[in-house]
């Protein structure tokens, strides 16, 4: 798995046909709000060239990309944390994802309502963006009422998590996300009491506006207005036309090219919004062409190759003696492995070295 996102949004801002679009998991999509009750989970193969370039040459049995997940729930609506619409129960459903993906509508059609009324994608967002604030608020003073309790019989832990969880409610309190909450010191207890509280607003947030597909081609100020509002909290911008995704999704696959070229686009909000994620949680790929097999693997940046080995099995990094590498320019260069190794570029690295995005790694260990 690469990674997995929850998206967020309000209703009929295009939510389910994106995820349908996306990946070709069939949710319910309808003109009223909640149809999307319980969570549609859909895995993704991600669009991967360097692999496919690799494949040609190795011709391997078996080729397996990375993939990622999408988990799409019902759409948030103001004051679901008092019970509104749904409620935000719903929430618990991303709270263990790595990032969010928050659709905010940004086309204009008469014939699909928008619960506000109007479209005002400065508004959707800080509808959203305040109702998962409350549900973090509410899950950290929870936890805080428990800690203090603890920490009035003695507990020194407990009084160390409520310094965080205190500093955190009144980030919350005043309608900041947590994720703006800069630790103070370097404390291994905060990072890992911050991980088991799953906070929505402590995770790296994208944002896809839902276009028209003439929304595309040409500036179109709410979505620059969006685009500075994200700015601002050190997150990005992906413009994405939900209908004409799934356009292109229900097409074999030779005649996507065409489409794509007839609507003077060089690839599909697919293949952006992967890339913006990768950036977002600063992932890589790196392969492994053990066996019959040629495979693509997702880590995070700064990974070092014992750790990158346990991805594949957790033996193979208790028992790392070295890796030996071999980037994908350089393969991609000598025209194979074999002429990789006589001219020198295959390099044998040791449990240091940290590995780079398009790394051909064969791994060492004995357990």
């Amino acid at each position: 798995m690469g990674f997995n996102c929850g998206i967020v949004g309000l209703p009929n801002v295009g939510k389910s046909t994106i995820f349908n679009a996306l990946t070709a998991a069939g949710a319910e999509v309808a003109n009223y709000p909640f149809c999307t009750i319980d969570p549609n989970i859909g895995i993704v193969v991600v669009p991967d060239p360097r692999l496919e370039a690799l494949a040609q040459i190795l011709s391997p049995p078996k080729v397996t990309p990375t993939t990622m997940e999408f988990v799409d729930i019902a759409g948030l609506v103001k004051g679901a944390s008092r019970g509104e619409g749904l409620g935000n129960k719903f929430l618990g459903h991303i709270r263990e994802v790595d990032a969010l993906i928050h659709i905010i509508r940004c086309f204009q059609n008469p014939d699909v309502v928008h619960v506000g009324g109007a479209v005002d994608p400065l508004r959707d967002l800080e509808v959203v963006n305040t109702e998962l604030i409350l549900a973090d608020l509410d899950t950290v003073e929870r936890r805080l009422e428990k800690t203090e309790r603890l920490a009035k019989v003695g507990d020194k832990d407990a009084r160390k998590a409520t310094l965080l969880l205190t500093r955190l409610r009144d980030a919350l309190g005043r309608g900041l996300p947590a994720r703006s909450l800069i630790p103070e010191e370097e404390h291994g207890e905060d990072e890992a009491l911050r991980r088991e509280l799953h906070l929505l607003t402590d995770k790296p947030v994208l944002y896809v506006a839902n276009v028209s597909e003439s929304m595309l081609k040409a500036p179109f100020p709410p979505v620059e207005a969006l685009e500075q509002a994200a700015a601002q909290e050190g997150s990005r911008v992906v413009a994405i036309c939900g209908d004409m995704e799934a356009e292109i999704a229900e097409l074999p696959p030779e005649e996507r090219r065409g489409f794509l070229d007839d609507m003077g686009l060089a690839e599909p909000g697919l293949a952006k919004l992967i890339r913006a994620g990768y950036d977002l949680l600063n992932l890589i790929t790196f392969y492994t062409t053990v066996g019959p097999e040629l495979r693509a693997w997702t880590i995070p940046r700064g990974t070092p190759a014992p750790q990158a080995a346990g991805r594949i099995h957790t033996d193979m990094e208790r028992g790392f003696i070295r890796a030996e590498i071999l980037h994908y320019d350089d393969f991609l260069a000598a025209g194979g492995i074999a002429p990789a190794r006589e001219k020198g570029l295959l390099r044998s690295e040791g449990k240091s070295y940290r590995m780079m995005d398009g790394d051909i790694a064969l791994f060492r260990f004995s357990v």
